[in-house]
């Protein structure tokens, strides 16, 4: 694969410039140095494992994993390090797992007020009043 802008390696990753310096500033991505060509000092050049950095980001972005989750796993050694790994997606899965019983509870009592609602007993409407106490 050639070199690639920063427009085309944005492009090919599935984001936004601003992302791809996000996740720079971050430091999850390298910044490359400029090829030294061109009044402004010539432009950044990004490879392929600057893709494929960024394609690993975006996916364990999908799969709930936080930017400081992804610099750790980015940090570990790939066939030394599959306990922390591993201990690193059971912490994320036990979030994930609280944030889907908040939800739950959410997604319950919105479906009470609405079938309240529904009921259309006097007074006003039960889901309105619900978020203005």
């Amino acid at each position: 694969m050639a070199a690639m802008t920063i427009g085309a390696l944005a492009k090919a990753g599935g984001v936004g410039v601003e992302t791809v310096r996000y996740y720079q500033r971050r430091g999850l991505i390298e910044t490359p140095p400029r090829d030294g060509r061109g009044i402004d000092g010539g432009i950044r050049r990004y490879d392929a494992e600057a893709l494929r950095r960024l394609r690993f980001i975006r996916a364990a972005q999908g799969a709930g994993f936080t930017l400081e989750e992804i610099a750790e796993l980015l940090a570990l050694d790939a066939g030394e390090d599959r306990a922390a790994a591993r201990a690193l997606a059971e912490r994320r899965i036990a979030a994930l797992d609280e944030k889907i019983a908040e939800l739950s509870a959410a997604r319950d009592a919105l479906a009470r007020l609405a079938r309240s609602c529904a009921r259309g007993e006097g007074g006003g409407c039960p889901i309105i009043a619900a978020f203005e106490g």
